[in-house]
């Protein structure tokens, strides 16, 4: 082989993208060493999403005062990409799981510290704002990061609040007039990893809400609350994102992003890939890897493996994916383009147990697969 694209998400909790690709390039050089072997780290929108681009296109990474999950004072961040005309921010880094520990209340959390992230970026000059939606801890529908960029929100009474994802339904009256100029002028893309509604048995709260630690009755309660918002977004603003594939991501901000800020969804592979203009490094190759912790019927929807399988598809150049975990019902994968799947579990343990010796069985399955492809390669010995 003479060319090989290493393009892994994380796998979550175990590895980053980038000591996946370390990890896969340091075999593949044992077996190819004049192979030409280009990382490029990714995230789809989720936690690393903002390292991982300027790993892969170079920039800036800019950490200024903010506020977390429950408003607690934080240091947030994001990436300036572009010679500074881009803005990458993942909701995460304000508003992610890691930074709620145990204390799991999607009811209560807020996105209020994205907003000040999106409106410190459009202060800042950048023309482009890319956020990221992943691995969130909140089900506010992106209300707490449109008031700290200047939505206001008012109850029945007439009296200004912040909502969270317990107290949507309390939204009587939204006024947009209060965004900032330079905002309104920015290009904002939603970065976004499943097509989800907003609401409903396929919606942000049923889907997602139990890993926020929502029992069966709070999330039929956070369900109505995303079902009330829907209705007073329609009558306040004359925008229906209730059906809209993606609107359901990170507790229904992909639904927010678009009705408070006006902006587009994307996948966030294809984002990811349209940046460091994968369609351009394709001719020549002769294998993609790519891989994720888990590949289930919902990297179907669209994840990291199967964008990137649909573009190598295209081009005819074969993929491999490299993933923690294979689920049930991922036949379909095959069709997309990827051309094998390969676990690194080696044994049935426990996850605990399996993430302490994850590195170590990665290397161990590229290993393999590669002492595979250097004698079989197209059925002929490659001695």
């Amino acid at each position: 082989m003479k060319k090989i694209i290493l393009i892994p998400d994380s796998f979550k909790g175990t590895m980053s993208s980038q000591e996946i690709c370390s990890i896969m390039e340091e075999q593949i050089r044992r077996y190819y060493p004049g192979a030409e072997v280009l990382s490029i780290p990714v995230a789809d929108g989720g936690e690393g999403s903002v390292d991982a681009f300027l790993a892969a296109v170079g920039g800036e990474k800019i950490t200024i005062p903010a506020q977390g999950p429950y408003r607690e004072d934080i240091r947030g961040f994001y990436g300036l990409i572009d010679g500074g005309s881009t803005a990458v921010i993942e909701m995460a880094a304000c508003a992610g799981l890691p930074l709620v520990g145990d204390r799991l209340q999607a009811d209560k959390t807020t996105t209020y510290g994205v907003g000040q992230l999106i409106l410190d970026a459009a202060k800042r000059g950048c023309k482009k704002i890319v956020v990221g939606l992943g691995g969130s801890a909140t089900n506010d529908f992106g209300a707490g990061a449109a008031a700290a960029a200047g939505v206001r929100f008012f109850d029945r009474d007439g009296k200004e609040f912040i909502p969270l994802g317990g107290t949507l339904s309390r939204i009587a009256r939204i006024d947009r007039s209060g965004l900032p100029p330079e905002l309104l002028a920015a290009e904002i893309i939603t970065m976004v990893d499943i097509d989800n509604p907003l609401y409903g048995p396929k919606g942000a709260a049923f889907v997602f809400a139990p890993q926020k630690g929502a029992d069966t009755a709070m999330v039929e309660f956070l369900d109505r609350e995303l079902r009330a918002v829907s209705a007073a977004v329609i009558r306040e603003l004359g925008i229906d994102v209730s059906a809209l594939p993606g609107a359901g991501a990170a507790g229904g901000m992909g639904g927010g992003m678009v009705a408070f800020f006006g902006s587009r969804l994307q996948m966030g592979i294809e984002t990811v890939l349209d940046t460091v203009n994968f369609d351009r490094l394709l001719p020549g190759t002769d294998l993609v890897l790519t891989g994720e912790g888990k590949i289930d019927s919902q990297s179907l929807r669209g994840k990291v493996v199967i964008g990137v399988a649909r573009r190598a598809k295209k081009q005819g150049v074969p993929v491999i994916a490299i993933v923690g975990d294979i689920g049930d019902a991922v036949e379909g994968a095959y069709d997309e383009g990827v051309r094998a799947i390969f676990s690194t579990n080696r044994r049935a343990i426990p996850f605990p147990e399996a993430r302490t010796r994850c590195k170590s069985d990665l290397s161990l399955t590229m290993d393999n697969l590669l002492r595979f492809l250097t004698s079989f390669r197209d059925g002929k010995n490659e001695k």
